[in-house]
């Protein structure tokens, strides 16, 4: 018989009764026990199995992680993870590499941001816990507002960290987790305008003695059932009491904030090579999502100025050289979180001047053989693999 609860069920203290409350736990607790994503490392012990209940789990592979699902899926995450913890496997690792080294493990990511205040972040834990304490989890802070205090720490992130790591009980409330809340008792507000009602049902519905297993059923049963488009509701340990189901249209909610416009640009860009058919690349400036990476230089088209033009002058600007723009070597879109760009790449000749980091922080001469070894933005790698293209087709004429 179907229990659904109204959407101001919460405000009116339905759900903290104790009866409804346990049997939302139970459910989901049992369906977790065959159902949950068991499988993810870092919620796992060194001998790859679940935790008990009084056991502690590395921190430093939980903290990686968590910074990356950030707005990431975890099947996304995975490899990245994976390919992180072989190049960075303690924290001691992570605090005294490079910058260009952390963003090239990030490439691919995208919000380079977080790898970036990740990496601050390291060498703020281990100021605080010293080399020697680091390996051990219970050296590292156990409670929310320690780790709220660190660079790109948010309360969900924290919470996640300290209900994995130490079973400690903090509510978690990450797309997943939003979506099937909202759902539960039919919230018609958009999530994020529903803050504060989600995060008490999270810390209502909170098992206190097995967080961390709860929580990671509940954002299981949203990644796995609960899901976007063409939720599994027959599957769902929470069917009898969802709201949404009973409505008989659970994908309308959450109710969809308003469409984002994308802004539209056209980007031009300009592959200096020089007789020893090096390729000038230049660092951007640590501002912004990508601070930090490299990139091929140029810059938006203005109105009535050629493709030709953009380039010559962006190169002027940023770089005080002249060029002379050569062959047209791709041409593509790609979209950004808030725009979406047109990029227009030319082969250029150096004319006059030498390269100067005018708008950036470094320029340098790179062969195409290393350019692997520096983190690009997705957009660049389309580039690179054109200009790759680009140098095989002119050693096959010149067989």
């Amino acid at each position: 018989m179907a229990v659904g609860f109204s959407q101001n069920d919460l405000a009116n203290g339905v759900l903290e009764n104790p009866q409804k409350i346990d049997a939302l736990r139970s459910t989901l607790l049992q369906w977790f026990k065959s159902n949950g994503r068991h499988y993810i490392p870092w919620k796992l012990t060194k001998d790859g199995t679940l935790p008990n209940e009084n056991q502690y789990l590395a921190v430093y592979p939980i903290l990686v992680a968590e910074v990356m699902l950030q707005q990431t899926q975890l099947k996304v995450v995975l490899p990245y993870w994976e390919k992180w913890m072989l190049a960075l496997p303690t924290l001691v690792d992570l605090a005294k590499a490079e910058e260009d080294k952390v963003l090239l493990l990030w490439q691919g990511l995208g919000y380079y941001s977080r790898a970036r205040r990740l990496h601050v972040t390291s060498r703020i834990l281990l100021n605080l816990i010293g080399i020697p304490n680091s390996l051990n989890p219970a050296n590292w802070p156990k409670d929310l507002e320690s780790w709220m205090n660190l660079p790109g720490i948010g309360r969900n992130t924290a919470g996640s960290i300290i209900s994995s790591a130490f079973n400690l009980p903090s509510p978690l409330l990450d797309g997943n987790v939003k979506r099937v809340l909202t759902r539960l008792i039919g919230s018609t507000k958009t999530p994020n305008k529903d803050l504060a009602r989600l995060w008490k049902l999270s810390d209502l519905l909170l098992d206190k003695n097995l967080p961390r297993t709860f929580n990671q059923a509940l954002m299981d049963l949203g990644a796995t059932i609960c899901t976007k488009y063409n939720p599994i509701c027959t599957n769902c340990p929470w069917q009898n009491y969802c709201s949404a189901y009973n409505s008989g249209n659970p994908e309308n909610l959450p109710v969809k904030g308003q469409k984002l416009i994308l802004s539209k640009a056209v980007i031009g860009v300009g592959l200096i090579l020089n007789k020893n058919q090096d390729v000038l690349i230049d660092q951007r400036l640590d501002e912004g999502s990508m601070g930090g990476m490299w990139e091929f230089p140029g810059g938006k088209k203005e109105k009535d100025e050629s493709i030709e033009m953009t380039i010559a002058r962006e190169l002027r600007e940023e770089l005080g050289v002249e060029v002379k723009v050569g062959k047209k070597l791709i041409e593509f879109d790609h979209s950004y979180t808030h725009k979406k760009l047109h990029f227009i790449v030319h082969l250029c000749e150096l004319i006059s001047g030498k390269p100067k980091p005018l708008s950036s922080q470094e320029v340098r001469w790179v062969k195409l053989s290393d350019l692997q070894n520096y983190p690009f933005p997705k957009a660049n790698s389309y580039m690179i693999s054109a200009l790759k293209e680009y140098f095989l087709i002119s050693k096959t004429k010149m067989k």
